[in-house]
């Protein structure tokens, strides 16, 4: 029997339900239809503002021109993220898209970096970054590099809420129906499969696969399916959230900032029309009032707005596709935006669900294999945020005490330890951070390898020094050229 995936309902719009539509029908194009339902009443959290390099691979996916894109987004360019405090109040290290120096064969960079320092050498790891050199000096254009040494990977500070309107508007356009509405009830087959949705004017969506973005609640996944839930809060403590838009800066930085303060972190997004600002925090350490007036006292530019309160479970849905249901977005779990991981989040979820698109018939291998593969991004994804807690230094708030004792996953602990014996790092299979986002991270926060890689002796220190000296200066040598981050967002906005 031919039970063929025909057509595809997606509850809830937002930045989740727009790109899973969007991307859907890019690829899959005459094979299915998808009606998409949504309520102009019922907001999105839309605080989803900054991104990792693969949001680039998405747009490209779409056809999407990228003077186009900024001047529907207000977007800007993202080059790394600055922490600040982290590791100690009054101190701060990046985390780049970018990978210090240059590579040997079986040897990384910061071995030779490592063999250095412990001769005297002085030298920053990030001067040898150009994403961080790029970053300091205000400065950004797309480098078309024949050597990898001169790569600047990026990605981009947008508003949420205008990405999804112009995905809506690229969505219609090939042919997504749109309804406007809420969900008054959900009809179920006698195999438990999602049926169809009923609309509060009585309308039916029926469809063969439903694709759930109504948010934490999780009205088909959760509410349906009874989907389940991994509770994370042992490992990541923070449960709210509190953020305000403010006036931009005249002049936009190229790079996110996050703040560490006593029982949380504040993050700052720099907007074409506006700088977006946030507070995550923990409840047992802030009331939402103490929180707000810590966020709007810690503003670089007057708020427009009142501040807007978030609360969440961190974790992830045990199962995120189950039946004829997948979840994409919050519905499927969440992980603080630490990292700029949550629109990630959503756009690996859509690509998964295209790999193992149904072609006559929806298969529990299918459902499985997507499974095994979610839950293992979803927890590599919280090693990596664990570690910017965890590996503290503070003594002045009982918060950063308790993330130094926390009971760590093993897979955190082996990496940890591995690196500070002999600085080796190894990524997972499909970890989404690569070797140089975990070094830049285990530095940052206070990790310094005990030894280096012996390949790194095989240069004399005068032979070393002189190599160092070589890498940093091809790094410093294209900043010269290039345009402050604002001209080149005002040249590209400005082309028809």
């Amino acid at each position: 029997m031919n039970n063929a995936v025909k057509k595809v309902v997606v509850l809830g719009g937002g930045t989740a339900g727009w790109m899973a539509a969007a991307l859907l029908k890019k690829v899959l194009a005459g094979a299915i239809d998808i009606e998409l339902v949504e309520s102009e009443d019922i907001g999105t959290v839309g605080v989803g503002e900054a991104t990792i390099p693969p949001i680039r691979l998405f747009n490209n996916v779409m056809g999407i021109n990228e003077a186009e894109f900024l001047r529907e987004t207000k977007a800007t360019i993202k080059l790394a993220i600055k922490f600040d405090n982290w590791r100690v109040p009054g101190e701060g290290y990046f985390h780049t898209f970018g990978a210090p120096g240059k590579s040997l064969a079986f040897c990384h960079f910061h071995h030779l970096w490592l063999r250095a320092r412990q001769h005297g050498d002085k030298t920053d790891l990030w001067q040898y970054d150009l994403n961080y050199l790029c970053a300091m000096a205000g400065k950004f254009a797309p480098i078309n590099a024949k050597d990898s040494i001169l790569e600047l990977p990026y990605a981009y500070h947008f508003d949420a809420g205008l990405y999804a309107r112009y995905l809506r508007k690229l969505s219609e356009q090939m042919g997504v129906t749109r309804h406007e509405g809420k969900v008054q009830q959900v009809f179920q087959h006698p195999n438990g499969d999602i049926k169809c949705l009923v609309l509060e004017d009585g309308r039916e969506l029926s469809g063969d696969l439903f694709i759930d973005c109504s948010g934490f609640r999780g009205l088909l996944i959760q509410d349906k399916l009874n989907a389940g839930y991994d509770d994370w809060s042992h490992f990541l403590p923070c449960d709210r959230a509190v953020a305000v838009p403010s006036e931009r800066f005249e002049k936009t930085l190229p790079y996110t900032r996050s703040i560490a303060h006593s029982a949380g972190w504040q993050w700052r997004i720099p907007l074409q029309h506006r700088n977006g600002n946030g507070l995550v925090y923990s409840s047992a350490h802030y009331s939402d009032q103490q929180a707000a007036d810590l966020l709007l006292t810690n503003l670089d530019s007057k708020a427009v707005a009142d501040p807007k309160f978030l609360r969440f479970k961190t974790g992830r849905r045990r199962q995120q596709w189950q039946r004829n249901v997948v979840a994409v977005g919050l519905s499927s779990g969440f992980l603080e935006p630490l990292e700029s991981t949550s629109i990630h989040l959503i756009q690996s979820a859509v690509v998964r669900l295209i790999q193992l698109f149904p072609h006559n018939g929806i298969c529990q291998s299918a459902i499985n294999e997507y499974n095994k593969q979610s839950q293992l991004e979803f927890e590599q994804i919280r090693d990596f945020l664990i570690l910017h807690y965890h590996v503290n230094e503070r003594s002045d708030s009982q918060f950063w005490r308790d993330m130094q004792q926390l009971a760590i996953p093993d897979s955190l602990r082996q990496k940890m330890a591995i690196f500070a014996d002999n600085g080796q790092l190894f990524r997972e299979q499909n970890d989404l951070f690569l070797e140089s986002s975990w070094l830049q991270v285990m530095l940052g926060q206070g990790i310094e390898p005990k030894d280096y890689h012996p390949i790194a002796s095989n240069f004399s220190i005068e032979k070393l020094r002189e190599m160092l000296a070589n890498i940093q200066a091809i790094k410093q040598e294209p900043l010269s050229k290039l345009p402050d981050h604002d001209t080149y967002i005002q040249t590209m906005i400005s082309r028809g």
